[in-house]
């Protein structure tokens, strides 16, 4: 088993750390700036660290862009990236670490930000183990991505001249060192705005047409033709979901009771391992408030207005097994004496961009756990595997 002179005191409270500081997603600054004075106080140059403008093209408001560090190499070799999210979700806003034995977790109330905060450290705690023990290494870029939780923002509109021409990437986020994530599903995006016309609903609501009812229909017609949930089609597997049902400007659909429904407007989502796939999802949704539509009249036959947008989230991405970085991350995994699992992701992954962006990807985990819930935990045992792993990518010829 390879020995990797890890400082476990200084990992775990560089976790400890940023754990502690706020950063849900759009407003990744305090994190940022706090990742930035943890590198520069164990030797990396101020120089070498600098923030792109990915937030001025992220169409929703963003603090800062992405965190870039570049560390020469001090042997021969092809760039590598590590990778990791500085944002939570926003039911990580006020946690509070604590230290119980072996788990990091909160009070209950709030969910931790393990996912990824626990990324972030493991490699503040690689780079110190490198730059600490003057380990060889070739040339490193160092990401940590804005808005990933909310869309992969920061990897999707990250430019990949940035990455300074790296050949393969290691992306910290998920929970166990030993499983590398090598495909993740792609996601499309849908919303519809139905139109209808109010009328009083107790003296005469057949002179009105119900956008609640046309929804409704519609996706009752959705679920019975098999498209929501998990789907299983015999050109494809994926799943969907409709998240939001409401009205106009974020508020409820309608009014008041006595009032036929006008405006609703929903949003929902479709997945799939294949992106022509997600787009028959799409299509199957589609149809379906259409048909919605035709089934909704008023005393005149007249019907609602229905319009129906979809525009792709993010790609999905394969990386074959005997590929080089998923061979490359298999043999780290094993010169730590653990069992490397090849798995796949049903959610997205910054991963899912930095492939499209022509830089392959593996994901390992450092010990998130139960994450987006209160009761989510870092296991610190597995936190430590993760960074011995990172300084294995690192180091190994």
């Amino acid at each position: 088993m390879k020995n990797v002179p890890l400082d476990e005191s200084a990992a775990e409270a560089h976790l400890m750390n940023f754990l502690s500081v706020e950063g849900v997603t759009g407003e990744e600054k305090a994190i940022a700036e706090a990742i930035a004075a943890a590198l520069q106080k164990i030797g990396v140059p101020a120089d070498a660290i600098r923030f792109d403008q990915a937030h001025e093209k992220i169409p929703v408001p963003t603090q800062t862009g992405n965190l870039i560090v570049e560390l020469p190499g001090t042997r021969g070799g092809d760039r590598l990236l590590f990778s990791s999210h500085l944002d939570t979700v926003p039911l990580c806003a006020g946690a509070k670490p604590i230290r119980q034995g072996d788990r990091i977790v909160t009070d209950g109330s709030t969910a931790l930000g393990g996912d990824a905060r626990t990324g972030c450290a493991a490699i503040v705690a690689m780079v110190e183990t490198l730059l600490k023990h003057k380990l060889p290494h070739p040339p490193l870029t160092l990401l940590f991505t804005v808005r990933e939780e909310s869309g992969l923002h920061g990897s999707r509109e990250l430019d990949p001249k940035d990455l300074g021409g790296a050949t393969m990437c290691f992306n910290v986020d998920s929970t166990h060192a030993n499983k590398l994530t090598v495909a993740a599903v792609g996601q499309e995006n849908w919303e519809v705005a139905i139109k209808g016309k109010a009328s009083h609903a107790g003296v005469a609501p057949e002179k009105g047409i119900s956008a609640t009812l046309i929804g409704s229909i519609a996706i009752a017609e959705a679920h019975r033709a098999g498209w929501f949930g998990k789907v299983t089609k015999p050109d494809g597997v994926g799943t969907s979901n409709v998240g939001v049902f409401g009205g106009k400007d974020s508020k409820a659909a309608g009014d008041a009771t006595n009032v036929v429904t006008d405006y609703v407007h929903i949003t929902g989502e479709a997945r799939s391992h294949d992106t022509a796939f997600i787009s028959t999802i799409v299509a199957g949704y589609r149809e379906a408030f259409m048909k919605a539509r035709e089934a909704v009249r008023d005393l005149d036959g007249e019907m609602g207005e229905v319009t129906f947008d979809a525009k792709p989230s993010y790609p999905p991405f394969t990386l074959e097994e005997n590929s080089f970085a998923v061979q490359y991350a298999r043999r780290a995994v094993e010169s730590l004496g653990m069992t490397p699992e090849v798995v796949s992701s049903n959610g997205g992954l910054d991963a899912n961009w930095l492939v499209k962006h022509g830089v392959p990807t593996v994901t390992f985990g450092s010990g998130q756990a139960e994450i987006h819930t209160v009761k989510e935990y870092v296991d610190v045992p597995e936190y430590l595997k993760g960074c011995r792993l990172a300084v294995v990518l690192a180091t190994q010829e």
